[in-house]
């Protein structure tokens, strides 16, 4: 196993007193747990303020985890921003790039922050790196300002790749870019993947790139997960409501009608969360006892979160 994250959680300080200390958390994540396998691509999904950006930011050491171990080929990470095989590329590469800065400047920089001796070495490193990811060297004297969307997301990818990664963190690899670059961006992606034998944590909210790329798949609701299990089984046989409200959701050619299970409504403030199950207020099965927050049970060679299912003796 490649990765091993056991009951992460994370709590960000929002009221603090008069002394400056917290008296108010907006907790974004609670006990999350998965692993991911080496060669595989693990898909973390869910709506805007479900906690998908916080894992990736925990694991590439943005953030550090108020709780929680990670497991790296199964020795314990205790600074990921000071591992190197765990690399990330950001959703969007106009604020991710530094524009005063050229190609050349922002590729390399990597390389300079790990030490990795010799000007000559590190160019030749740069140069080999940005032609993996289709653009010549022509493009390394340049700013991003003067690369179009697609080129500067090329950028981003080979500024993380070019540290010879193990695992990528892909975090919304292609919101921001036109619905024409997109396919291409994802394209690369698995050639890449291919040819460096990368393993992927793709954070998304586009189910119809998960059910093409994705192995594993994570659902996640406010900070917990809903659902996790392989990615047919999830995409085929949804269990959660929440699962499947999502699947139903996604526009369909021709159909103008939602189903019932459509998502409705926006999610609740992490501020302020529901009591006991946190999708109840929007779940069209919701009844008594979803009062009480359910436990994630082991069902169907996988994992939910629902008192719809009882756990298995």
């Amino acid at each position: 196993m490649l990765l091993r994250v056991e009951n992460l959680s994370k709590s960000f300080p929002v009221e603090f007193s008069i002394f400056g200390k917290p008296t108010k958390f907006l907790r974004a994540l609670h006990e999350i747990s998965f692993e991911v396998e080496a060669g595989s691509i693990f898909s973390i999904v869910g709506e805007s303020g479900s906690g998908k950006s916080t894992i990736a930011r925990i694991l590439s050491g943005i953030y550090k985890a108020s709780g929680g171990q990670i497991f790296y080929n199964e020795k314990v990470l205790e600074d990921p921003s000071k591992n190197r095989d765990i690399q990330m590329v950001f959703q969007d590469p106009d604020t991710s790039l530094d524009p005063r800065k050229t190609v050349s400047f922002i590729v390399e920089e990597g390389l300079r922050i790990q030490k990795i001796e010799g000007k000559r070495e590190r160019r030749r490193l740069v140069l080999d790196t940005v032609r993996s990811v289709g653009l010549t060297e022509e493009v390394l004297v340049k700013y991003p300002h003067q690369l179009s969307g697609g080129q500067k997301q090329r950028v981003a990818i080979a500024r993380s790749l070019v540290l010879k990664p193990k695992l990528l963190i892909l975090d919304e690899p292609t919101s921001a870019l036109d619905v024409s670059v997109q396919a291409q961006i994802l394209n690369l992606l698995v050639e890449l993947k291919e040819r460096y034998q990368l393993t992927y944590i793709l954070i998304t909210h586009d189910l119809k790139i998960v059910n093409h790329l994705s192995d594993y798949t994570m659902v996640m609701y406010l900070g917990q997960i809903m659902e996790i299990g392989r990615t047919e089984d999830i995409i085929h046989k949804p269990l959660h409501p929440y699962t499947r409200a999502l699947l139903e959701s996604v526009p369909k050619p021709g159909l103008d009608n939602l189903s019932e299970f459509s998502i409705k409504g926006e999610i609740p403030s992490p501020l302020n969360p529901p009591k006991g199950c946190p999708f109840k207020t929007r779940c069209p099965l919701c009844f008594e006892r979803c009062q009480e927050n359910p436990e994630l049970v082991d069902l169907e060679n996988r994992k939910v979160r629902c008192h719809l299912y009882k756990r298995e003796v």
